[in-house]
């Protein structure tokens, strides 16, 4: 059975971009999950790995904008955090390939990476946005 990615309250960040991405990421574990349960087997590894390439590009493009953000507020985390992110490039070019992995269990692998990295970096990125996080979520009043 795939690993489900569900959203949960905890990972919530309080900065709606850096959510939206996070949720998006969680989202894609869960269709590579459904693919996995394609019964044609063609269609199966063609779903997926069309699926897997665009977790790729989420992926990729959330982590440029997380270092970004890290980068404008001098966060001490920086260079940790940007290791995190060689490493998914890393798993995905070198580790977690078809040729490693039969979808089933890449599905499984790539969706404990994904909770791992939003779970882990939602306290650090809550504290490290304290109350300009919260200022992008609120809308101003109409008066």
């Amino acid at each position: 059975m795939p690993h489900h990615a569900p959203w949960r309250p905890e990972y919530r960040i309080g900065h709606e971009p850096l959510d939206r991405q996070h949720q998006a990421m969680l989202a894609q574990c869960e269709r590579l999950g459904e693919c996995c349960r394609v019964a044609d087997a063609a269609e199966r590894e063609r779903s997926f790995d069309a699926a897997f390439a665009e977790l790729e590009v989420l992926a990729r493009a959330h982590f440029e904008a997380e270092l970004a953000l890290l980068a404008e507020r001098g966060c001490a985390e920086l260079e940790a955090h940007r290791a995190d992110c060689e490493e998914f490039d890393f798993l995905v070019g070198e580790v977690a390939t078809t040729g490693n992995f039969d979808r089933l269990e890449l599905q499984r692998f790539i969706t404990l990476w994904c909770i791992g990295h939003v779970a882990g970096a939602a306290p650090m990125l809550r504290d490290l946005l304290g109350d300009a996080a919260q200022a992008t979520t609120q809308r101003p009043r109409a008066d």
